[in-house]
């Protein structure tokens, strides 16, 4: 086996095991602070003007009538769109939606690649001689892997120069910021490379990815595809020790932070959680706050002076 496929199974491991303990520490985070920002997309027949299950007589006796498919709508728009910086930073926006959406364009085609390889593996050609599933997966693979590359780069490059030219953007900028744009440019050129030198169908790809999936000694590649593959495997390794994980925040961004509207009730889930946090220690002051004690000692003490 050769020391590039090493390299492959120790970046995928470090891309699902960090990423999924992320997304564990921050599921076990202490309950958010709520916004109770209306409107919430999955209140039922009440999302679209802002209204909220709150004003139903006795609510807390009545079950909240949830709409999932609201909710995957507002999300669907946001996660494919960027419609809040649409909405607020339209010039950073124009740079930010195609390397996202370049992204996510990438991320399908490498679960294609994925698939081929898999076809392949059980006898089933992924190529303009195989048959309809085959053939399919051939002509769509190709140009969805250049489409993503290509928007990859292009909103890299922008996003790289926003930070640059933009003295707001220069002034909240850190050097990890610059160096996640430069490595995520190099791996989306890298593929550009390689697709244009000698894989325009993307077979090397597959081939690879088959040696992967069986465990087989992998054929010699090329060295522009060597590279890609050095650089994407750095990537993947990088990425869940920085805050480009929060692909993964996102969910309890908007479902326990900004759209948790659960009533508190007695001896509910949420009450426990509430006192858990209200025993944790302040550790830190302000004119408004003390330090060393709890925050249920700050939230009382700042009730009484009012």
């Amino acid at each position: 086996m050769s020391e590039l496929q090493i390299l492959m199974y120790v970046a995928y491991a470090f891309l699902f095991v960090g990423t999924g303990y992320r997304a564990y520490r921050m599921a076990r985070m202490p309950v958010h602070l709520r916004w109770d920002l209306y409107p919430i997309p999955h209140e039922k027949g009440r999302g679209h003007y802002g209204g909220s299950y709150f004003e139903e007589v006795d609510w807390w006796t009545k079950p909240a009538e949830v709409s999932v498919r609201s909710e995957l709508r507002e999300v669907a728009k946001e996660i494919l769109f960027i419609q809040s910086m649409y909405h607020n930073n339209r010039s950073l926006w124009a740079c930010s939606f195609p390397f996202h959406f370049g992204l996510y364009a990438l991320i399908v085609f490498v679960f294609l690649i994925f698939l081929g390889a898999f076809l392949d593996l059980v006898g089933i050609s992924v190529s303009a001689e195989g048959n309809l599933l085959g053939r399919s997966l051939y002509y769509v693979t190709a140009p969805l892997g250049l489409f993503g590359s290509v928007l990859v780069t292009l909103g890299a490059a922008g996003l790289l120069v926003s930070r640059v030219a933009r003295v707001d953007l220069r002034r909240t900028s850190v050097r990890s910021d610059y160096f996640n744009l430069i490595l995520l440019l190099a791996v989306s050129v890298s593929g550009i490379v390689a697709w244009g030198a000698d894989d325009l169908s993307y077979s090397q790809s597959r081939l690879f990815i088959a040696r992967l999936i069986s465990l087989q000694p992998a054929e010699p590649v090329s060295a522009a595809f060597a590279t890609h593959l050095v650089l994407a495997a750095v990537f993947m390794i990088y990425l869940p020790f920085t805050h480009m994980t929060h692909f993964v925040g996102k969910y309890f961004t908007y479902h326990k932070v900004r759209w948790e509207d659960s009533p508190n009730v007695r001896g509910s889930v949420l009450e426990k959680r509430i006192n858990e946090a209200l025993g944790y220690t302040v550790t830190w002051a302000a004119p408004h706050i003390k330090t060393g004690g709890t925050w249920a000692e700050a939230a009382t003490e700042e009730s009484t002076k009012k």
